[in-house]
């Protein structure tokens, strides 16, 4: 692994990923559109490569020369007017990456999937790598990674070296599309009065990073790995945010109910404005689940670690407050 393509590149994975490999001493390009956001990327010397995963064309010329592929590269969004274009980014998108590594005989292709390709556990277990996907099909963002990847296993099969990461919820510096990074923005700014009941898992980008390099150095072509940090309650997420950021959480507990229906009405107004709405039915669609993850296989096979998730909010919050965006 030394000459690498990194798509989505200006994306909080993909550009702390790229600055852990140019310091490991790795030749990297940085693929992305011409639309991008280059905030991310804006303090890195790094080659950077115009182009779109929709076009293999543009592919095909990035990946040149490379021996290694990590595709970041997705459409994170649970609104349903962009259900089109998340099945073409995400979807058809990596076909072309698959297809694209085929042809020039790329080595190893490392796809950043998520744990919203996995299902969920109506027992209240402990989510790994083998557990079905079981989301209802409607919700785009969950499904769209889901056909996104049976498109690198179809690569595997046919002789690809290909592997899965599955990050869970992603906090860290340079989260300039605000992912992950809305829990740092909303707990400061005071915009979440109420917490839900449920769980989720948060890890530190740099977790995710070092798993991303381990996968392809070490794991099995055609696994997923789980890249996770800390299984939390709703509440207790919001309680670590507002201890860094030296605020109050959340303390009203509300019904799964009403925010359902507010998540409904918010689905209609969307659809009447054609503007993007603050909360959505797909966006909330694991609401009330604990929907915690195992990280045992990545410890296993790819000597996974995790720190501390206070910290990673706390850099988060830096990184925002010094490119005035909070």
């Amino acid at each position: 692994m030394n000459r690498i393509l990194v798509t989505g590149a200006t994306g909080c994975i993909g550009s702390n990923l790229i600055i852990a490999l140019l310091e490991a001493g790795c030749q990297v390009r940085a693929f992305h559109r011409n639309s991008s956001d280059l905030r991310a990327l804006q303090d890195v010397a790094v080659e950077r490569i115009t182009g779109d995963i929709r076009d293999i064309d543009s592919l095909r010329s990035a990946m040149r020369g490379c021996d290694t592929v990590f595709h970041t590269a997705a459409l994170v969004s649970f609104w349903k007017r962009r259900k089109q274009e998340q099945l073409e980014v995400n979807v058809n998108g990596t076909r072309n990456v698959v297809n694209a590594c085929l042809e020039l005989g790329i080595e190893t292709l490392v796809h950043t999937s998520s744990v919203a390709a996995l299902g969920y556990r109506a027992d209240g277990g402990l989510i790994d790598e083998t557990t079905p996907f079981n989301w209802d099909p409607r919700i785009t963002y969950k499904y769209s990674k889901h056909l996104a990847e049976l498109e690198v296993l179809r690569g595997a099969e046919g002789g690809l070296r290909a592997l899965l990461v599955n990050p869970t919820v992603v906090i860290g510096p340079r989260d300039v599309y605000i992912h992950g990074g809305q829990i740092v923005r909303d707990t400061k700014l005071r915009r979440i009065p109420i917490y839900i009941k449920g769980g989720m898992n948060v890890v530190s980008v740099h977790d995710v990073v070092n798993g991303h390099i381990a996968a392809a150095r070490l794991g099995r072509s055609g696994e997923r790995y789980i890249l996770g940090g800390v299984n939390l309650s709703h509440r207790e997420v919001f309680e670590h945010a507002a201890r860094v950021l030296k605020v109050q959480p959340p303390r009203i507990k509300a019904p799964v109910p009403v925010v359902q229906s507010i998540a409904k009405i918010c689905d209609l107004f969307g659809e009447l404005t054609h503007m993007q709405p603050w909360i959505t039915s797909d966006l909330i669609s694991g609401i009330g689940k604990f929907n915690w993850y195992s990280i045992d296989k990545a410890k296993q096979e790819l000597a996974y670690t995790t720190s501390s998730i206070d910290a990673a909010i706390q850099e988060t919050y830096e990184w925002y407050l010094n490119n005035n965006m909070l």
